[in-house]
């Protein structure tokens, strides 16, 4: 029987994220944390050192006045990632990118950016956007439904991972001595029409050391699942005990084999938050300082945000919980119910 390691990633939510309302005065974490190229670095390079399997950058495009601090002022994920890759060497680099607001040539040729930079590191996030607000700083009127997120998600995908094949890995052999420096044979153009997208190809970035990189999704909704069972190479997700986590696993598992994939390649990332200090006493008082003496007004308003930012505010608080779930359903429809 193979050896089976313990797989760790890094996540790093800089001066807070939902809950963490006080993360940013403690005297560890600088008040631009989530804006510092060379703290994201030094912790990247900690992480390395540990050795970590991957880095892990979070994201979203939309905010209120109520979301968490990191989320108000944070880096792009693969300008940032592209950094930390020149200042480490081992480390997998995964950034989140959303399909309902990107066009899949873009999001592919800058992924095989960074893998190039990185020398075969880089990992995607799929997300299909759940901040439904994102619609308006994309020109829409309206956030995608869930089956069209989804679809397109899962085309995008296809497409991404068409155009990484769209050269071979022997297609540039700079042969001087032949005055030869591209086999044309070893291109291939992709001529895509689909649902939601139609692209000509071939993408204009040779292949990278990895071939393609790592596919990680995060949706836990129905059509997230599916998704994640269809394309991904790891699954993140949050489990409140074990038994639910493995729940999770023997689920997907289950439904990747049903798609004819090899269910033991896929790999289940549970999220964790550890709170470490010399004692258990020390422990729970850096938990409280973190999350224990937050807001409530900050918190009752991040309430909102899986429905759609809905305003809570307005409700007697000791009322029974008001009938909005409809207000989700173009949002975090799974957070919300």
């Amino acid at each position: 029987m193979p050896v089976r390691t313990l797989k760790l990633g890094a996540v790093l939510i800089g001066v807070g994220g939902p809950g963490q309302h006080n993360t940013w005065l403690s005297p560890e974490i600088p008040g631009d944390a989530s804006v510092d190229v060379r703290w994201y670095i030094a912790r990247a390079q900690e992480a390395e050192a540990a050795r970590f399997d991957h880095f892990f950058i979070v994201d979203s495009q939309f905010i209120t006045a109520d979301s968490p601090n990191h989320y108000l002022s944070r880096l792009e994920p693969l300008t940032l990632l592209s950094a930390i890759a020149v200042h480490t060497s081992h480390i997998g680099l995964v950034g989140t990118i959303t399909t309902s607001y990107n066009e899949p040539f873009n999001v592919a040729r800058r992924l095989t950016a960074l893998d190039h930079i990185s020398g075969g590191r880089a990992g995607w996030n799929v997300v299909t956007s759940g901040d439904s607000g994102t619609a308006g700083n994309y020109s829409r009127d309206e956030h995608y439904d869930y089956p069209t997120r989804y679809g397109r998600a899962l085309e995008h995908v296809g497409v991404a991972q068409a155009l990484w094949d769209s050269y071979e890995a022997d297609a540039f052999p700079r042969d001087k001595q032949r005055g030869q420096f591209f086999d044309r044979n070893r291109q291939h153009a992709l001529n895509h029409k689909g649902e939601f997208f139609s692209v000509v190809g071939p993408l204009n970035l040779e292949r990278t050391p990895q071939g393609q990189p790592v596919i990680f999704q995060a949706g836990d909704s129905e059509e997230g699942r599916d998704l994640g069972a269809s394309i991904a190479d790891a699954i993140f997700t949050h489990s409140q005990t074990l038994e639910q986590a493995q729940a999770f696993r023997t689920e997907l598992r289950a439904r990747a084999a049903a798609k004819g994939r090899d269910p033991e390649n896929l790999l289940i990332v549970p999220g964790i938050f550890p709170i470490i200090a010399d004692t258990d006493e020390q422990a729970r008082a850096k938990e409280d300082a973190i999350v224990g003496e937050g807001s409530f007004e900050r918190a009752l308003a991040e309430l909102g945000r899986p429905f759609g930012w809905h305003d809570f505010s307005q409700y007697d608080l000791d009322a029974p919980f008001p009938e909005v779930g409809d207000v989700a359903e173009r949002s975090f429809r799974t957070h919300a119910g």
